[in-house]
């Protein structure tokens, strides 16, 4: 049950959204270009960040750098 205290967990590493261009999603109300990220929780496929709204999310690794 990890997911109940992310708003409270360490922050594990910073990355930086590189695009927001989505093949089936739209990400763009959540992720800004450019903006950095401080990631949560990390898997093979996704990082979970505090999005703009506030709220982890998790979004496809292919949006992101490593800050």
């Amino acid at each position: 049950m990890i997911h109940e205290n992310w708003q409270e967990r360490e922050t594990i590493k910073k990355v930086k959204c590189i695009h927001t261009n989505a093949a089936k999603y739209i990400v763009n109300r959540a992720l800004t270009e450019g903006k950095i990220y401080d990631v949560k929780n990390e898997t093979e496929e996704f990082y979970f960040i505090v999005d703009n709204s506030g709220k982890v999310s998790g979004f496809y690794k292919d949006y992101f750098q490593e800050a």
